[in-house]
């Protein structure tokens, strides 16, 4: 078993840590976004555009061509040039919290953890998305990571996992156990991924809900669910109408975090936020969900639906995120892609972190 954690001690930081930088993909897989490939690329324009507000912006475009596409898609939308790097680098989609790598922080600097993309086990097109990882931790300077257990390399993806910056992992038994001809690791038990992920991630405990929400083809990422918001805070979807069938899910799963504690054995603190009316598209559900945010450097951008639970999960965030503005990005269009903010964005955190054991000096809201 390879144990990146054994011979450096490693932390995965909370999202409200600082970052270095942001990394997005510049769109351009039409069949993700039928009809609405342009929409959805203005719509980058100004996720953009919220976060180089605060932070740099990495950018990865196929080549020369889409490079120039999109600076000139960015100039008129009102982004920084100075404020954005391009990067060309060959990608299937755009998803780089799935594709890109988990970052860490180690006491040797940073770590790029690579987990083994394969399209999420659904799509035939990955191959191209399955080296992003490397690649981007490579240009970051960071130390490149590829778990295996028992000689095979772990699938897995970004988007699976959340963290406290204290050690504790939030994360789903749908996606990581699943039904033996679904698992993404056949073989891998609950006791063998908290291994790996202490090894890997450096988490001292492990928190397993239920399994995600209809629509999601990720097959239960937790960032559609549930997400930290401070040390000892989560904010968790739920449903109000009993007919829909994300109803007992999200019932479920927060049943479960009412019980949950922290690495130190502190009760979590759950905050309810109401899932978005339903979106679909040919007949299927799309996963619409307020979890999907981002919280950038000075801000926290989340999705938005036209939907009047809206402007009540931009409210409950920000209540939650005390003193970081709460911006609304409209994702109609992204999520037509099975998609949205979070699952676009992968942080970079800045290396000159608290220490690696230390209490969280971003305060128990997070800010």
């Amino acid at each position: 078993r390879m144990t990146p954690g054994r011979k450096h001690r490693v932390r995965m930081p909370a999202e409200w840590e600082p970052h270095e930088a942001t990394w997005l993909a510049y769109p351009h897989h039409r069949n993700d976004w039928p009809g609405k490939l342009s929409a959805v690329r203005w719509a980058m324009v100004e996720f953009i555009r919220a976060i180089q507000q605060h932070e740099r912006v990495r950018l990865l475009v196929r080549d020369a061509r889409e490079a120039a596409r999109a600076s000139s898609a960015m100039r008129r939308g009102g982004v920084c040039p100075d404020m954005v790097e391009m990067h060309i680098c060959a990608t299937n989609r755009s998803w780089l919290r799935d594709s890109g790598p988990t970052f860490v922080v180690r006491d040797d600097g940073l770590g790029a953890v690579c987990w083994k993309f394969d399209g999420w086990g659904r799509y035939a097109d990955w191959e191209l998305d399955s080296s992003v990882g490397r690649y981007i931790g490579a240009s970051a300077g960071a130390s490149v990571i590829e778990p295996d257990v028992r000689g095979s390399p772990v699938r897995m993806e970004g988007g699976a996992i959340d963290s406290n910056g204290l050690g504790t992992i939030l994360t789903t038994q749908q996606c990581l156990l699943g039904a033996r001809r679904a698992s993404r690791n056949p073989g891998l038990t609950r006791e063998d991924y908290e291994t790996l992920l202490r090894d890997a991630v450096g988490a001292r405990h492990v928190l397993w809900l239920e399994r995600g929400i209809r629509g999601d083809d990720t097959s239960g990422h937790v960032d559609t669910l549930a997400r930290f918001v401070g040390p000892r805070t989560v904010v968790a979807m739920v449903e109000r109408d009993r007919q829909d069938e994300n109803y007992q899910p999200l019932r479920r799963n927060l049943d479960r975090l009412r019980t949950m504690r922290d690495q130190d054995g502190r009760p979590l603190e759950v905050v309810e936020i109401p899932m978005p009316g339903r979106l679909t598209f040919d007949g299927d559900r799309l996963p619409a969900s307020y979890a999907n945010f981002y919280i950038a450097n000075g801000s926290v951008l989340v999705p938005t639906f036209n939907d009047p639970n809206d402007a009540v999960a931009l409210r409950i965030l920000e209540s939650c995120l005390g003193g970081r503005p709460v911006r609304g990005i409209h994702s109609v269009d992204f999520v037509l892609g099975q998609g949205t903010l979070h699952c676009l964005a992968q942080q970079q955190p800045r290396t000159a972190l608290p220490e690696m054991q230390a209490e969280s000096r971003s305060g128990d809201n997070g800010a």
